[in-house]
């Protein structure tokens, strides 16, 4: 693995995904790497008539306090790893991928919150395994941790 290169995860506010976070920052403290945590968001699509946005609404706002509060939880005890985020607005699929352009790993829960009750594979993870310019681990939650 080079150190040089952050390890990349997603975090989409699920189970899944949080156990990918503290699965990444363990795996950065025994390999002395950085990791870089990443989130998206999208405006509500609508089809026809839309309600309006409540006053404030603030999806970035939202996903970047949600992230901040997941990160702050994983690195407790972890003192000595660094951990950048980003929040960017788009479908997570292609910004993991292009985020994976300058990681040493790419870490992806299973499934998120979009996928059916019961799939082993989140449509997301799946693209990432297919797409990903580095190395890529899906963390399932029987995952043995590092």
């Amino acid at each position: 693995m080079d150190t040089n290169k952050p390890i990349v995860v997603g975090y989409d506010g699920s189970d899944s995904a949080a156990g990918a976070l503290r699965w990444a920052v363990r795996q950065a403290e025994l390999s002395g790497s950085t990791v870089e945590a990443v989130s998206t968001w999208e405006w509500p699509a609508s089809f026809g008539w839309a309600g309006p946005v409540p006053a404030g609404y603030d999806p970035e706002a939202d996903t970047r306090a949600l992230l901040d509060e997941a990160v702050a939880e994983a690195v407790a005890g972890h003192p000595g790893v660094t951990v950048t985020t980003t929040v960017t607005e788009g479908h997570p699929a292609p910004v993991l991928i292009e985020a994976s352009r300058h990681a040493s790993l790419l870490v992806v829960g299973s499934r998120g919150h979009g996928e059916f009750t019961g799939m082993l594979l989140g449509s997301v993870s799946r693209h990432c395994a297919a797409h990903a310019h580095c190395p890529v681990l899906i963390h399932h939650g029987d995952t043995v941790e590092p």
